[in-house]
C-alpha cells in the first residue's frame, strides 16, 4: 500500500482522545475539530467538506445597509419583538416574488438564523395540541434539528425518503400521521444533504395529508432557489421555488440569510407563518398564553423568552437584500451558482476514482449540482469511509447522522479552493490504489 498523506497513528490517536467510539456518529463539530488538529500537527492542508459554512462573500447590498444602520446609531436600540417593519414588508414581498404565494407582513418574523426559527416553531408545535407530541422528519436532514428536539425533551419519528419518492411518499407519510400523534412534519428543500428536491406533486401529497390529519408543515428553505436545474431567479415570474404553501394552510417557511445571501455570520433569517396559522387559536396555547394565537405566541412569548429579538442592524441588512432581489437589482442566484460549479468538479474527481453518488437520481433526473452531494465507496460503511478519508486529509460527515439509512458521506462544496482540486485528484488516486474495487 502507498503511504497516506497523514499518519494513521495521528488520526487514530486524535479520534481516541476525543472519546469518539463510533466515527459514523461523530458530529460536524467533532469532525471539524479533529481535522483542524491533524492539519496543525501534520502540516498537511485538509480538504474540509464537513461543515456547511458559506464560502462566498456576504451580499454587498446587505453589508452596506447594515453599516449605515450602525452608523446611524441603531445598535443602542432594541428591535421590535415582531421585527423591523421594513424587513417584514420586504420578506412578505420576497415570498410573493420568488415563491409565488401571499403571506402577510405580520407573519414574517425575524429570528436569530433559521436555527432559532426552527427551535421556536418546534417548541410551539409540540405545545399546540396535547394529543400530538411528536415531530416527523422526512430524512435525510440537518442533524441539529433533531438535537433541538432532544434539548427540549420532545419526541420525533423519521424515515429516509430514498425509497419513498413520487407516489410512494403519501402512503409512507400516512403510516405515521394515522397514529394521531404527529404535530409537525419537517423537511428541507433542496435537501440537506442529498440535494434531491421534492416535486410539486410530492409537496401536494404532504400538504393534503397535513390538512387531513391537522399537522403543521415546517419547510426549511435554507438553500433557497438553489436547484440550478431550473431558473428561479426572475422575481414575480414563474417558475417559482416549489413549496407546500400551495397545497395547505398550516405551514411555516424558514428563509435563511446564511446560504443564499452568504450572511451566516450575522445570524439572521425570517420565519414566515401562513396567515391562517398565524391567527389560529389552539385551546392548549390559549390556556397557557392568555388567549394568544399561534403567531403571537411565537413572537411575543417564545422568541421574547429566547433572545428578545434578533440583531437590529442585521435586520436592516436582510431588508435591503430582499428589497434589491425583488427589485431585480441583485440576482443572488448568480453568486451562489458557484457551488454548483464546484460540485460538478468534485463529483468528477470522486467518480473517476471509484466512488459513487449515493443519492444520484431525483425522480428520474440526475440530482442537481449544489451546496451538498453524497458519496459512497464499495465495501465500506459510512464510518469506515469517513475515518479512512481522514488519513488522506479529507473530512466529511456520515449520512447516518442526517437520518439516512444509506452508507456514505455528505460532501459540502463551500470551502473548496481552486488549488484543492489538484490535491483531491492526487489523494483520491492514492486512495483508489490502496482500496482497489472488486470486479463485478
Amino acid at each position: 500500500m502507498r503511504q497516506t498523506p497523514i499518519s494513521k497513528e495521528l488520526i487514530d490517536n486524535a479520534i481516541a482522545d476525543y472519546g469518539i467510539q463510533d466515527f459514523a456518529r461523530a458530529t460536524i463539530r467533532e469532525v471539524k475539530s479533529i481535522a483542524a488538529f491533524a492539519e496543525r500537527e501534520s502540516g498537511v492542508e485538509f480538504i474540509k467538506m464537513e461543515m456547511g459554512i458559506p464560502g462566498l462573500p456576504a451580499a454587498k447590498v446587505g453589508v452596506e445597509a447594515q453599516r449605515q444602520a450602525l452608523a446611524d446609531g441603531i445598535a443602542n436600540s432594541y428591535p421590535d419583538i415582531q421585527g423591523y417593519p421594513e424587513l417584514k414588508r420586504q420578506a412578505s414581498r420576497f415570498v410573493k416574488a420568488f415563491i409565488g404565494v401571499d403571506i402577510a407582513a405580520e407573519g414574517c418574523v425575524p429570528t436569530v438564523g433559521s436555527m432559532q426559527g426552527t427551535y421556536g416553531t418546534l417548541m410551539l408545535c409540540q405545545q399546540a395540541d396535547p394529543r400530538k407530541d411528536t415531530v416527523l422528519f422526512i430524512d435525510p436532514g440537518f442533524p441539529v434539528q433533531k438535537m433541538q428536539i432532544q434539548v427540549m425533551g420532545g419526541k420525533f419519528e423519521s424515515f429516509d425518503v430514498y425509497d419513498y419518492r413520487g407516489d410512494r411518499l403519501a402512503p409512507k407519510l400516512e403510516e405515521y400521521l394515522s397514529k394521531g400523534n404527529i404535530c409537525a412534519i419537517l423537511y428541507s428543500n433542496p435537501n440537506n444533504p442529498s440535494w434531491v428536491c421534492l416535486t410539486e406533486e410530492e409537496l401536494r401529497s404532504i400538504g393534503e395529508l397535513a390538512t387531513r390529519y391537522d399537522a403543521i408543515v415546517i419547510e426549511d428553505l435554507a438553500y433557497f432557489a438553489m436547484d440550478f436545474r431550473t431558473d428561479l431567479s426572475v422575481p414575480f415570474q414563474p417558475p417559482y421555488q416549489p413549496t407546500v404553501a400551495r397545497y395547505c394552510d398550516n405551514y411555516v417557511m424558514l428563509i435563511s440569510g446564511s446560504k443564499a445571501f452568504s450572511y451566516a455570520g450575522e445570524r439572521i433569517a425570517v420565519t414566515c407563518i401562513s396567515d391562517r396559522l398565524f391567527h389560529r387559536h389552539y385551546d392548549a396555547l390559549s390556556a397557557r398564553y392568555e388567549g394568544l394565537p399561534f403567531g403571537m405566541v411565537f413572537s411575543t412569548r417564545i422568541l421574547y423568552a429566547l433572545s428578545s429579538g434578533t440583531s437590529h442592524s442585521a435586520q436592516y441588512a436582510l431588508a435591503a437584500i430582499m428589497r434589491a432581489a425583488c427589485d431585480g437589482t441583485y440576482c443572488f442566484r448568480d453568486e451562489v451558482k458557484e457551488y454548483g460549479r464546484r460540485a460538478a468538479l468534485l463529483k468528477d474527481i470522486f467518480l473517476r476514482h471509484g466512488f459513487h453518488i449515493v443519492y444520484d437520481q431525483d425522480m428520474g433526473r440526475p440530482v442537481a449540482d449544489g451546496f451538498y452531494f453524497t458519496i459512497g465507496y464499495q465495501g465500506m460503511t459510512s464510518g469506515e469511509l469517513a475515518h479512512e478519508l481522514m488519513y488522506y486529509g479529507v473530512s466529511a460527515i456520515c449520512l447516518v447522522t442526517t437520518g439516512s439509512h444509506q452508507e456514505g458521506l455528505r460532501v459540502c462544496t463551500s470551502f473548496i479552493g481552486d488549488h484543492q482540486y489538484a490535491q483531491l485528484e492526487e489523494r483520491m488516486a492514492i486512495f483508489e490504489e490502496n482500496h482497489p474495487l472488486r470486479k463485478a
